[in-house]
């Protein structure tokens, strides 16, 4: 006997495979382990039992037919019969050798091929079956498909985030949408601060509690959290390789309709020769030199069982037949290679779960026919925002409020700031550090602001640097009253940072705001904060900023920066700003400023920064800012000043290092109230003695220049605290240095030789504390 089991093999496949056979595969593999063994049955009994036994005939040989076999069998003992009985005892004169002879010659000769390879015939066809069956699991370029997404599957379903995620998903849906809306209303019309009494000041906290309850974020510990990360990107990875293609789905057809025209080709031929199984045969051979009949009816000892196995079989084909036409219905009136979520949204709430398509769509399909849950719990793994909570669970996990304490330091406002770099998002955890006043976020990716940011009471200031965020509109009205500095740089302010129109007006106590961006034009919104806006930062990047007519909106702005905005000339809507005192125009491509005596209109404007910028000269008309303290032309391309800018008697501070100056005019000794002079890195050969005149200078930089000489004029400068002499041509230094009564050693920047060179009481004095 052959066991079943030795053909195993042909059909075994992984045991999670069987998430993707629906029921008509299952029926067909049932099936086909009852034809086996309708096969095997017969195989079996075909090699251990006589195929057939044969008797000599006594009727010539041109009347032998079937028909005289098949009489003796039906009718018994006929007349003619009778008579060959009394002769019965004749002996046929045949031994055991003729007559097996006779058996086997017979039986090539006489059976027909139907009855005689029936049993090898079912097995061979129902191997076929099974390899139709089971080749797509076998196939290199399938296989290797199916057994990865089953074992995504297996750890999507068992995995500890899939419970918490539908979990949640239904204790949200289960609060019902009645209450979202009195929220909304409540909190709009109570403004911050203020919630109703009784079940309203519920609803208003909820949000809170579900953000910053520590037993939710104990229901999923760390290593579950980021096992689960892993599934998500192991999903984003599959979804992108399987969607590419359809191998799997027309693998599957191609064998379906492989074993449908193999059902139909086993179908014809088994009706037709079925009737060829007989139980006596007529056989004639040419053996009468050898026995002495030519002659012989036969008996095939097994056509009456196979008549019965070939019915059994053939009935079983055509269930068989039957479950490949439904599967091939089943394949081309569904659109199988698109699979919808829809069912999963609509019961989970996750409406950011995708539609798949191609090899991934029918492979979700056939595991629909299995079980549905298993696409329901898979589908929290193409979500977005499941992920995006998981990566704030895990976020949590990692920064807890004892490890964001750690990095509270004051800044240079001397706010209590909490910074935060290149986080993948924000932590919960940053809500629950109450005396936070300044919250600095810089490269951290789409930033929703949660609730739990009205637990912050004392903020004032707010830096988004590189960072994304949206606010809801009840923050912006928590944000109202208390949000004094806002600082906002992106790559791409119309795009990743838009500031919507309710973004800004709703922040009454607003007074600095900082931009960075490339955009081309001053956000609109920013005239929203017009009346009370005192300091605008704008960065560009280098992007040309083109229309700033909106500036002029901004009458109570103190202090304006713009830089890197690519201006060739000074902004025209500069100059209606009543009330500023500082403007920054650092690394612009400004070459002419001669704008520059529009700025008398500026009557307030203490502090004017043109550094960094392709200036070659100032204009005579420089005199006209009087009140001007603090001027700022290093990094440019001047070779000369204006003797006008003596005139300049507010004057306190004057940088024009990194330059081509080669002289300085006399006009620079009026400048009474200059305390700071920076001339470093010049080539500057002399000094006018008219300089030494400023007598309230405190700072004197004169670092690599081609001075050959310092003026002992030097000593008139009393209030002198720091002088930088390094990098010139220097060969000694004036002994009338110790005059300087307040400048000391270390404020004293030039070579050791040098100093040195000094008379030793004078290096003494310097050397006093």
């Amino acid at each position: 006997m052959i066991p079943v089991a030795e053909f195993k093999q042909f059909s075994e496949q992984q045991p999670a495979f069987k998430l993707l056979k629906p029921w008509w595969d299952v029926l067909a593999e049932y099936l086909t382990v009852a034809m086996l063994m309708i096969g095997v049955f017969g195989c079996t009994l075909q090699v251990t039992q006589d195929k057939i036994i044969c008797l000599p005939s006594h009727e010539p040989r041109e009347n032998l037919s079937e028909a005289p076999c098949q009489q003796l069998l039906l009718q018994g003992v006929p007349e003619q019969m009778e008579g060959l009985q009394e002769v019965s005892g004749l002996k046929n004169n045949l031994d055991l050798q003729q007559y097996s002879f006779i058996n086997q010659l017979c039986y090539e000769k006489a059976l027909h091929w139907y009855p005689k390879y029936f049993p090898y015939l079912v097995v061979i066809h129902t191997l076929i079956f099974m390899v139709c069956t089971s080749f797509w699991f076998k196939f290199p370029g399938t296989s290797s498909k199916i057994e990865h997404f089953t074992s995504i599957l297996g750890k999507c379903f068992d995995s500890p985030w899939t419970t918490r995620a539908l979990s949640e998903v239904s204790g949200e849906n289960r609060k019902g949408h009645a209450t979202g809306q009195a929220t909304a209303t409540v909190a709009a019309e109570a403004g911050p601060g203020k919630v109703g009494e009784g079940e309203t000041e519920k609803v208003l906290t909820e949000p809170e509690k579900v953000v910053t309850e520590p037993p939710a974020v104990t229901l999923l510990d760390k290593k579950e959290g980021e096992q689960a990360k892993a599934l998500f990107e192991k999903v984003k990875k599959f979804r992108v390789h399987v969607e590419e293609g359809d191998i799997l789905y027309t693998m599957y057809i191609r064998q379906m309709v492989l074993k449908v025209c193999k059902f139909f080709a086993i179908l014809v031929y088994n009706l037709i020769y079925v009737e060829k199984i007989s139980f006596v045969v007529a056989c004639t051979v040419e053996t009468s030199r050898f026995t002495g009949y030519a002659s012989f009816c036969c008996n095939h000892t097994k056509a009456h069982l196979f008549s019965k196995l070939a019915f059994c079989y053939i009935s079983f084909v055509c269930v068989y037949g039957i479950t490949c036409l439904y599967t091939l219905y089943w394949l081309f009136h569904r659109p199988l290679k698109e699979y919808s979520f829809r069912s999963v949204r609509e019961e989970t709430g996750m409406g950011d779960i995708p539609d798949v398509k191609n090899d991934f769509a029918f492979m979700l399909h056939l595991i629909d026919q299995y079980d549905p849950l298993y696409s329901k719990r898979f589908a929290v793994f193409l979500s977005e925002v499941s992920e995006s909570r998981l990566k704030q669970l895990n976020l949590n996990h990692e920064w807890t409020p004892e490890k964001l304490r750690q990095k509270l330091q004051h800044n240079t406002k001397g706010r209590l700031e909490l910074a935060l770099c290149m986080l993948p998002g924000l932590p919960d955890t940053v809500f629950e550090l109450r005396e936070v006043e300044a919250l600095r976020l810089e490269a951290i990716s789409d930033i929703t602001f949660p609730p739990g940011l009205s637990q912050l009471v004392h903020l004032q200031e707010l830096s988004l640097i590189h960072s994304p965020a949206r606010l809801p509109f009840s923050l912006q009205i928590f944000l109202r009253d208390r949000l004094k500095v806002i600082r906002i740089k992106c790559e791409e302010l119309r795009e990743s940072c838009t500031l919507r129109d309710s973004s800004l007006r709703e922040l009454k106590q607003l007074k600095v705001l900082s931009l960075w961006s490339n955009a081309g034009k001053v956000p609109a919104s920013v005239t929203d904060v017009a009346g009370h806006l005192q300091r605008l930062s704008l960065h560009n990047d280098g992007a040309r900023l083109l229309a700033l007519n909106s500036l002029k909106k901004l009458t109570v702005l103190r202090e304006l920066e713009l830089v890197a905005c690519g201006l060739e000339r000074i902004p025209h809507a500069v100059f209606s700003l009543g009330a500023l005192q500082e403007l920054d125009l650092k690394d612009n491509h400004l070459r002419s400023i001669e704008e520059i005596l529009s700025f008398q209109h500026c009557r307030k404007l203490i502090t004017l920064r043109l550094w960094h910028n392709q200036i070659a000269y100032v204009p005579e008309h420089v005199r006209k800012l009087r009140v001007l303290e603090q001027l700022y032309l290093s990094h440019n391309k001047l070779e000369a000043l204006p003797t006008q800018l003596g005139m300049c008697s507010g004057l306190r501070l004057l940088d024009v290092t990194h330059n081509g100056l080669h002289s300085l005019p006399p006009e620079l000794g009026l400048l009474q109230n200059l305390q700071h002079l920076a001339l470093s890195y010049n080539a500057l050969e002399t000094l006018p003695d008219e300089l030494f005149f400023c007598c309230k200078l405190r700072t004197l930089l004169l670092g690599y220049n081609q001075l050959t000489q310092l003026s002992p004029q030097v000593g008139a400068l009393r209030s002198l605290i720091r002088l930088e002499l390094k990098g010139n041509r220097l060969e000694a230094l004036p002994e009338e240095l110790g005059n300087c009564r307040g400048l000391k050693k270390a404020g004293l920047l030039v070579e050791n030789s040098l100093y040195e060179g000094l008379p030793a009481e004078v290096r003494e004095k310097m050397e006093e504390e």
